[in-house]
């Protein structure tokens, strides 16, 4: 039997208020799936203690990032919270075509520019169990200061407003809860016909030709 033809991976991006622990998830996720990888964003926001360049974020000045938009090296850019992010058009149509499920971790603006330019990407939004619950995560990370968590709960309602936009919503409340119903989203597409169907081409010629031997 001669193998199965390679599908390409599926593109899933995953938005969520800040807080409500969608990094968390998607790490998790990476974690227990080898199939699934990490389209890791540039930004000109300042570097996080604990943060790592090419891991979490590729950090590059203001100029670097104007000259990237310039020349279409983004397949979504935004700018949030005073910076700029985005995404490698490149560095994402390379990891799909070798079978990869790539996450985007992105907010509704940017989710909103891959749907138009890739309408098979898949949405999942990941909600708060409540907002005095995200206040609560916002507030115990100890990252802001008390101004910059009142903008972060003003900007969760605008970014909660957009749910409609996305194909799945997932409640963080508990976390394991959560990590399932999310590990469960991506092994849905890839159990999809269109994508069975190249994974499988062998087994179901054999399957419609009668071929007992296959």
């Amino acid at each position: 039997m001669n193998e199965s033809e390679q599908a390409p991976g599926t593109l899933f991006v995953v938005s969520a208020p800040s807080g409500a622990g969608k990094t968390s998830l998607v790490r998790a996720l990476l974690a227990r799936d080898p199939k699934v990888t990490l389209s890791v964003s540039h930004t000109t926001r300042t570097r996080r203690p604990g943060e790592r360049d090419g891991d979490h974020y590729h950090f590059v000045d203001t100029p670097t990032f104007a000259s990237m938009r310039a020349d279409g090296a983004f397949l979504e850019h935004a700018a949030v919270f005073g910076n700029s992010y985005g995404t490698s058009r490149t560095s994402v149509a390379q990891r799909l075509d070798t079978g990869l499920d790539v996450i985007l971790e992105i907010d509704w603006q940017g989710a909103r520019q891959v749907r138009e330019q890739m309408p098979g990407s898949v949405g999942i939004f990941v909600l708060p169990p409540s907002l005095a619950q995200l206040r609560g995560r916002l507030e115990n990370r100890a990252q802001d200061d008390a101004a910059t968590i009142e903008g972060r709960m003003r900007a969760a309602v605008e970014e909660i407003s957009h749910y409609q936009e996305y194909d799945y919503l997932v409640v963080n409340d508990g976390f394991e809860q959560a990590l399932e119903e999310l590990a469960a989203v991506v092994t849905s597409r890839r159990l999809g016909q269109a994508s069975q169907r190249r994974r499988l081409a062998p087994l179901l010629a054999a399957l419609l030709a009668g071929n007992a031997t296959g």
